[in-house]
Order: structure tokens, then C-alpha cells, then sequence
């Protein structure tokens, strides 16, 4: 048996637009408990709640593994105007102070959201470090995630990673690799520095010409796609934190890949979600012995 903490995390609520099932934090935190899981991350939501699931997490004896930043905004770091920056550098560094207020460990954030910008630019990789110099005041670790526009996160690690390295790491995203990354080894360009994980599965790329978009953007169970998870066990198999499921009972507009997920009750999927993690978890733990 393997003693690395499985830790589960949502997008979204549970079950689809048409029958949702609208969870409270003490049943959130209930199932991931039951199902078998040792841990959780959230999203962002202000200090009050993120207090409650602090306190239901050591209620239940849980790991509360990361907080993940608020993205919406994270374009105008590079691309907008000061006033714009500002406003999204500040909410990035609430998040930061919440997470250290709640002594959670990790906050995951995302470089950059679009698809049309290829430009990363002295400016934004300043925002960047003021963002891990506030990380580093606040004893937060700041773990930044594989996402589209790949060339902002190579230019931060780049540039703000080697200044802080007790503070900024990567998160490795691996249904983001199969899609937004084009099956690139995020990790391997990254070595050293993988400090969290969004673990799952996706069916790559749909457009036959190439195209991106975010409907590509799954996050499915492992083994529900075309990830190939032997791979992806040799790659964790130096990873020492926890291994962090995102997944999500939704489908993408216009799509039905996670509509059998939306059919299940949050228990059933959890149960489901757990199963897959203890697979997952198997093969790291056969790739450290190989």
C-alpha cells in the first residue's frame, strides 16, 4: 500500500445544468471523507469560507492541500491597462492572505487565460513577482499551472522560480497537457519544481485542424481518456506531495463526454473518483519500485 495522500477537488458544483447537485461545504467535505480520500482543495470563495473548510477539515482529520486563485482576470497582468493590473494583481494577493490566514499551504494559480496572445512581456513576469514575493512573506507556496498560452508560464518559471525556490513550483495539470499543451512533458521542463497536481484524464485535441478552445478542457476520471497513465505514474514517481484529482461532472457546451458522471449521485461519483485514484496511486507506486 502506498502512503502518499490522495486529495480530491471539483470544478463546479455537482451534476449537470439541467439536474445539479448543489452541495453545502459540510456535505462536500463529508463525501470526500467518506469516499476514502485524505484530502481536498477548493477554489477561492473569501476568508468566511474558506474559515469553514478549514474547520471541517480538521474536524475530519483532512489534509486542505491547496486553494486555487481566481483566473478571470489574470489576462490584464500582461495585456491590460494599469488600473486593470492592478485590480487583478489584488485579488491574486487576497487569495494569498486567505490562504495563510486558513494556514492552507499552496495556492495554485493560473499564468495566463486565451488563446489569441503568444507575447509574455517584462511587465506581467514583474506582476508575477511581486505575487511570490507577497508568497514568500505569507509562507504560502505559489504553484503555477499548465494551461493554454504555455509561453507565459515558461517565461515566469523562467525568470521568478530560481529567485524563490522555497516558494514558487509548478502544478502539473495532466488533462491540460493532453490538450492545451499538445501531450507536451510539462513536468520535464520543469525539473525539480512540481509542488502540486491536478490529476486527470482527457481526450486531447477535437478540432482536426488543431484549433484550440476550452471545450477541450475535460476532466475526466484517469482511464476514461487517452491518457496514458503508465507514463504519467513514471513522471510522479519523484513526487513526494499529494496526489490532487480535479475532475468535474460536466460536460462542455455542445458536448456529453462527463454527462454519465452527471448521472450518478455525488456519492457514486466520489466512490468512482476514489477507485481511479487508487489506481493512479498503484502505478506511481510500482514506477518508484521498477
Amino acid at each position: 500500500m502506498w502512503n502518499q495522500p490522495c486529495c480530491f477537488g471539483l470544478l463546479g458544483s455537482y451534476g449537470s445544468a439541467e439536474k445539479p447537485f448543489p452541495l453545502t461545504p459540510e456535505e462536500e467535505i463529508s463525501l470526500v471523507a467518506d469516499a476514502g480520500f485524505e484530502g481536498f482543495f477548493t477554489g477561492w470563495s473569501g476568508s468566511e469560507r474558506l474559515g469553514l473548510y478549514r474547520r471541517l477539515a480538521n474536524e475530519r482529520g483532512l489534509l486542505y492541500q491547496s486553494v486555487h486563485a481566481p483566473f478571470t482576470k489574470i489576462r490584464a497582468l500582461w495585456h491590460s491597462g494599469a488600473e486593470e493590473a492592478e485590480a487583478a494583481l489584488g485579488e491574486q494577493m487576497k487569495c494569498l492572505e486567505d490562504c495563510a490566514a486558513v494556514s492552507v499551504p499552496i495556492m495554485v494559480a493560473h499564468v495566463f487565460i486565451g488563446f489569441e496572445d503568444h507575447a509574455p512581456n517584462e511587465r506581467g513576469i514583474a506582476y508575477f513577482d511581486r505575487l511570490a514575493k507577497r508568497a514568500r512573506e505569507l509562507g504560502v507556496k505559489l504553484a503555477l499551472e499548465n494551461t493554454e498560452g504555455e509561453e507565459y508560464l515558461e517565461a515566469v518559471m523562467r525568470a521568478i522560480a530560481p529567485a524563490y525556490p522555497e516558494t514558487v513550483g509548478f502544478c502539473w495539470d495532466t488533462g491540460h497537457e493532453m490538450c492545451y499543451n499538445r501531450g507536451a512533458d510539462m513536468p520535464g521542463r520543469f525539473p525539480g519544481r512540481l509542488i502540486a497536481t491536478h490529476i486527470n484524464d482527457n481526450l486531447g485535441i477535437r478540432d482536426l485542424s488543431g484549433g484550440i478552445t476550452w471545450h477541450d478542457d475535460l476532466h475526466l476520471l484517469p482511464f476514461d481518456g487517452i491518457g496514458d497513465w503508465e507514463n504519467i505514474a513514471r513522471r510522479l514517481a519523484d513526487f513526494d506531495g499529494p496526489l490532487t484529482f480535479e475532475l468535474t461532472t460536466r460536460s462542455k457546451p455542445g458536448r456529453h463526454d462527463n454527462d454519465l458522471y452527471a448521472k450518478l449521485s455525488p456519492a457514486e461519483f466520489a466512490a468512482q473518483a476514489y477507485q481511479r485514484a487508487c489506481r493512479v496511486a498503484a502505478l506511481v507506486q510500482r514506477a518508484r519500485k521498477a
